[in-house]
């Protein structure tokens, strides 16, 4: 029992002893510093495809999608642009129609002026007089014609209330009446037997004596239907 007493003893401070003097002299060996080096980055290289793939899909529409008749956006692919339209205007419209209107509205008041083109103004109604007239000449030589537009105007020649030619259809030439005069007074009437469609009745007159002499040149422009122009002429 002693012995054994001794040996625990002995073995205690053995390793007392070791763990003193490895404790004393054991010296920690320092981590190795390494100097920071920043990182080289790795350039990126773009792949040459992904360019095309930045292009949106085409995406088929499907009617069973959205039953509303409002359209999301008028950008949205596969929505057909409205083709219902107010104006009458068209992609193939001649930028020049719009000048049309006024340059024939102001060619027609130019014509109007000059005389070539008959309106729809206030009619004449009344008897109207183109001249007192004295001669030697045995006979006149009246010409008739439209001045205007030519629309169906009728004209009735009279002399001395004598009917000398019952109806005449003005046109764009001259027609002629031949007169015998009287001695004396002499009334040639010229009677609007008619109203043209595009206005009132519009004559030109010329009226040559005899020898060829142009005696006098007249108009009148609008005259209401029944009424006349006259001529008064003492044959000498």
């Amino acid at each position: 029992m002693k012995h054994i007493l001794f040996f625990i003893l002995f073995f205690t401070a053995v390793t007392v002893s070791a763990q003193t003097e490895f404790g004393t002299k054991f010296k920690p060996i320092p981590a190795p510093k390494f100097s920071a080096k920043k990182k080289t980055p790795i350039p990126q290289v773009k792949d040459p495809q992904a360019e095309t793939t930045d292009v949106p899909s085409i995406k088929t529409p499907n009617v069973f999608d959205n039953t509303s008749i409002t359209p999301k956006s008028q950008l949205q692919v596969g929505v057909e642009k409205s083709k219902f339209t107010m104006s009458t205007e068209n992609d193939f419209a001649n930028p020049g129609d719009q000048y049309v209107a006024k340059m024939e509205k102001d060619l027609n008041k130019a014509l109007k002026d000059a005389g070539l083109l008959e309106g729809r103004g206030t009619l004449v109604k009344q008897n109207i007089s183109l001249g007192d007239f004295k001669t030697k000449s045995e006979y006149f030589i009246i010409k008739f014609r439209d001045f205007g537009a030519i629309d169906g105007d009728l004209v009735r020649v009279s002399s001395n209330d004598i009917v000398i030619k019952d109806q005449i259809l003005l046109d764009s030439g001259y027609k002629d009446v031949k007169i015998n005069l009287t001695q004396g007074f002499n009334k040639l009437d010229f009677e609007a037997l008619n109203i043209g469609s595009l206005g009132g009745n519009t004559a030109e007159i010329r009226v040559y004596d005899d020898k060829g002499q142009l005696v006098t040149n007249d108009y009148w422009n609008n005259l209401a239907a029944g009424f006349r122009a006259t001529i008064i002429v003492t044959k000498e």
